[in-house]
């Protein structure tokens, strides 16, 4: 069963048979949305990347995303680059694989963000949505959907916490601006 995150809300990554998630998938989709033009309606291609940033103690540790694609430990890979989305409707037109037993033990947050390389608004964006997946039976946990679009290039969407009894999710859902990883880095901060 899914749950539609909400800003803020927080859930557990327990299985219901008490067992710990032991690799997740956080999936990002996205399309391009219709603008009305001239001569009809028509769309722009819009890039938007996700990226995983590891904290230890509120420091960033490393970073995954499209340069960078598998985390200097191993735990996290990002599968590639899509470079105009398309999908936006449920299938995943970016992924990063976190193998949660694989986490270095320092690592206590991985924070996951979303932005416009290309530099479009969400408000030129449509049915975008970041997910949390068990990788282990493919079975979605939770959805965090892009609502409102407005003037802003890059959302901070979610971070996953090592806590005393497992890893838990949270969605941030906090707007910002910048084209990559690294412009995100102040807004990411306030959330840790």
């Amino acid at each position: 069963m899914t749950v539609n995150m909400t800003k803020g809300q927080k859930i557990s990554l327990s299985k219901s048979d008490g067992g710990s998630l032991t690799a997740i998938r956080m999936g990002l989709g996205w399309q391009a949305a219709p603008r009305r033009g001239l001569f009809g309606s028509r769309t722009r291609e819009i890039d938007l990347d996700a990226s995983a940033v590891l904290f230890a103690d509120k420091q960033p540790v490393d970073v995954v995303f499209f340069q960078h694609l598998t985390s200097d430990d191993g735990s996290v890979r990002h599968t590639g680059d899509n470079l105009v989305g398309g999908a936006g409707q449920g299938g995943d037109d970016e992924s990063i694989l976190v193998d949660l037993q694989r986490v270095p033990v320092h690592v206590d947050q991985i924070v996951f963000t979303v932005n416009s390389f290309t530099g479009q608004t969400f408000a030129e964006v449509q049915n975008a949505f970041c997910r949390l997946v068990d990788e282990t039976n493919g079975q979605e946990l939770a959805r965090y959907t892009l609502t409102g679009g407005g003037q802003y290039t890059a959302q901070i969407m979610a971070k996953v916490q090592r806590g005393a009894s497992g890893w838990s999710m949270t969605a941030i859902g906090t707007p910002a601006n910048g084209r990559t990883f690294q412009d995100l880095i102040p807004a990411i901060l306030p959330a840790l």
